[in-house]
């Protein structure tokens, strides 16, 4: 299963590249290298700074060994069994149930969990979360994830100027600026697909990680109970909508927030429910 999920991240990947490569040819080569300049700066910078950037906007404690003995033994023999050095180990006080990795490398990262998270679940649940956190450093999944924020990001902003030049004239060529049609599809549709396709290849990554990670600690059954707990959790205690808490929900190991029915294209998380079903399907 998890060979299939990393060949539909690479389909996605190319589906993301070849969306580019289409609207970029509307727009000519100019735009395109504008657009790609711009979108490489803003997601490299998030890239490379993203580990103390979301640590401090949820003010994530960096702990030593005496400060939770249990949790920064969990860590470490997590990571010790993926082979990976020993990231920080972080404490998030929020009382909403939820963990989260971040790093460029796995000689920079972090594991951090809220206080809620360590209140609600047992040894062995907080065990599998800690091997899914980990899985997504030892499947560099941030180094994805900034790969298709980028490509996503130059395709809205192409989008953009097209509309900017459907309101104050220019463009590639006469012939095309007149088209209304094909007007709407680069403006409106094109980055509305480009979302979509860079939330599955979000969702694609969670099952990755849950897989590698039940692997790992060689107990699928302990993220199953665990991500049963946090969805319920997470209507007790939610994190609160707002522009941060939207911009990095997909780094959690739990969607801070609820989508059903067609609201779940547009989720950095797949249901529970199938991750769940997954899961119990491994066999170790």
């Amino acid at each position: 299963m998890a060979a299939f999920n990393q060949f539909k991240t690479a389909i996605l990947l190319g589906l993301l590249s070849a969306l580019l490569l289409w609207i970029g040819s509307f727009w000519g080569q100019n735009g395109l290298i504008t657009a790609l300049f711009f979108a490489a700066i803003m997601n490299l910078g998030s890239f490379y700074f993203s580990d103390k950037i979301v640590l401090a906007l949820y003010r994530a404690k960096v702990i030593a060994e005496k400060d939770n003995p249990k949790l920064y033994h969990i860590v470490k023999e997590v990571t010790q069994k993926a082979g990976l050095p020993m990231p920080k180990v972080c404490i998030i006080p929020a009382h909403h149930a939820n963990a989260f990795a971040v790093g460029r490398n796995p000689k920079n990262s972090a594991v951090a969990c809220t206080l809620g998270i360590l209140e609600l679940l047992d040894e062995e649940e907080l065990k599998g979360v800690i091997a899914h956190e980990v899985a997504h450093i030892k499947n560099r999944d941030t180094l994805i994830a900034a790969i298709a924020a980028t490509i996503a990001s130059v395709i809205s902003f192409i989008a953009m100027m097209a509309r900017y030049a459907a309101i104050f004239g220019g463009g590639r060529d006469n012939e095309r600026k007149g088209n209304p049609l094909e007007l709407i599809v680069l403006a409106i549709v094109t980055p509305l697909i480009a979302t979509l396709i860079q939330l599955a290849i979000s969702r694609s990554r969670e099952f990755i990680a849950d897989e590698t990670g039940a692997r790992l600690v060689r107990n699928p059954n302990g993220l199953a109970l665990a991500l049963q707990k946090l969805e319920k959790s997470t209507h007790a205690h939610p994190f609160g909508i707002s522009a941060v808490t939207e911009s990095t929900a997909h780094l959690f190991i739990s969607s801070p927030f609820s989508a059903r029915g067609f609201l779940t294209l547009f989720s950095t998380h797949p249901r529970t429910e199938e991750r769940v079903k997954r899961l119990k399907a491994i066999r170790i």
